[in-house]
């Protein structure tokens, strides 16, 4: 991930706006921002992980095949999203970029919620653990997520390695909860 500095940005003699002039530009990349939270220089994704929070507490009210288009069309919104602020601001996968933490986050608390062989009621300590475990998956990238990450460009590259984080913290968290 490359750090983005606040000051404008020259590339080729062209100039490219700093991530908070484009974060009001257009809803694209007011989306790839997290709303803004990517911007906050300590911890972007982490913020920007739990702007995925409100999105979760709308979709209870939503039936589940509509929860699961909704999920699919945010990934590939996050795509198309990611892809056009990487390249409005000339970086590979910067940091303020964090629509990849929250479709990822997303995913796993649809995936806890509906997913489960037993009927899991999320409480405050699951979102925390959740919360932990997809961070700690989507900052280390253990194998095949780090293939992932440098297979993959643009924002199809941006995004896929957050849905691999997302299977591993799955996968351990119901072996957390199975255990206890």
């Amino acid at each position: 991930m490359t750090k983005v500095a606040n000051i404008k940005l020259k590339r080729r003699d062209m100039i490219i706006l700093k991530p908070n002039r484009l974060l009001l530009k257009n809803f694209s990349t007011c989306l790839a921002l997290g709303f803004g939270s990517g911007l906050i220089k300590r911890a972007p994704g982490s913020f920007g992980t739990l702007v995925a929070i409100p999105f979760y507490l709308f979709l209870q009210f939503l039936s589940e095949p509509l929860i699961y288009l909704f999920i699919f069309t945010m990934f590939f919104l996050g795509i198309y999203v990611a892809d056009k602020t990487s390249k409005a601001l000339a970086m590979d996968d910067p940091s303020c970029i964090v629509i990849d933490e929250i479709v990822g986050f997303l995913l796993l608390l649809i995936m806890l919620d509906h997913f489960s062989e037993t009927d899991i009621l999320i409480t405050e300590i699951d979102f925390i653990t959740a919360f932990i475990l997809f961070r700690i998956f989507d900052i280390w990238k253990p194998f095949p997520i780090n293939i992932l990450e440098k297979k993959f460009k643009g924002g199809f590259g941006i995004m896929i390695d957050d849905i691999g984080a997302t299977i591993y913290a799955y996968i351990l968290f119901m072996l957390i909860h199975n255990a206890i």
